[in-house]
């Protein structure tokens, strides 16, 4: 889900914002469609009377709801996952980008396992970035968390992983 929200209720809060806003907004209103209009701006909060009649923006209630949902700072492999657990992108880092393979070998392979490469690529595909298997498979073997057999025809989780 986007985050655009953030940036419109965020963009409420700037005076010199909510003026330009006002200025090209500009609608010819009849005093019923006016007060109609404060009354809906009143009942969702973001304005409110004072006691001498006058009406406000109400920024304590915009700001109220920057702060009801602070987005989830992913930390982890997680930062490089899609929602469906997929990889969304590789990291720069090699550090990083060793601990997302070294994540995937060990939930699609078992030790003590030797397959096939069609077995290898049916167990990354539910990983791989846009089903790039062969990507992800040459990057496991790279980082030597997958081994291949001596015939070249097989693989296997590499020792210690």
């Amino acid at each position: 889900m986007s985050d655009r929200w953030r940036a419109v209720v965020a963009a409420l809060l700037n005076p010199e914002l909510r003026a330009v806003l006002a200025e090209v907004s500009q609608a010819d209103l009849t005093d019923n469609r006016r007060e109609r209009a404060l009354a809906r701006l009143a009942d969702i909060g973001l304005v409110s009377q004072r006691a001498d009649g006058a009406w406000v923006f109400d920024e304590a209630f915009v700001r109220s709801i920057l702060n009801e949902n602070p987005p989830v700072r992913r930390t982890g492999v997680d930062r490089f996952l899609d929602k469906d657990g997929r990889i969304d992108r590789y990291p720069v880092q090699h550090g990083d980008r060793r601990e997302l393979l070294a994540w995937v070998a060990g939930r699609a392979f078992s030790s003590g396992e030797v397959l096939s490469e069609a077995e290898v690529n049916e167990r990354l595909e539910p990983f791989a970035p846009r089903g790039d298997v062969a990507v992800l498979r040459r990057y496991l073997v790279d980082h030597e968390l997958l081994e291949r057999t001596v015939s070249g025809s097989e693989y296997a989780l590499a020792s210690g992983v």
